[in-house]
């Protein structure tokens, strides 16, 4: 059960990132808070088409929102983030193994070549 909610959680984070829109809105306010209108001003979109993005950051728990009056602020969560990280570190180690193995193994070749 456990894994299952880790796994719909890193589901929705990369889901959440997978759009250029919201990893821009999350450049944003990684920066500090700002409103919903600050996020929709640099892609000339409605404020609705804002906040649906900002509502899959908030699924993802990336974003906090807070209501002041009739103006929406949001602020960065990134704890989800180093969540995703972690998974990706996992990968990095594999690929940084297989890499390192390669690159013995090209050297090997261009050894063999200087001698031959």
């Amino acid at each position: 059960m456990v894994e299952q909610q880790r796994s719909a959680t890193l589901d929705a984070v990369f889901h959440a990132l997978s759009d250029s829109t919201r990893r821009a809105m999350l450049g944003k306010l990684a920066e500090g808070e700002c409103s919903v209108s600050a996020l929709a001003a640099p892609f000339s979109m409605s404020l609705a088409g804002a906040s649906k993005h900002v509502k899959v950051l908030e699924a993802a728990g990336l974003v906090r929102r807070r209501v002041a009056g009739r103006i929406h602020y949001c602020r960065l969560d990134a704890a989800r983030l180093a969540e995703a990280e972690a998974w990706l570190r996992h990968y990095e180690r594999f690929w940084n193994t297989r890499l390192d193995a390669l690159q013995s193994l090209l050297r090997a070749e261009d050894e063999k070549k200087k001698e031959g």
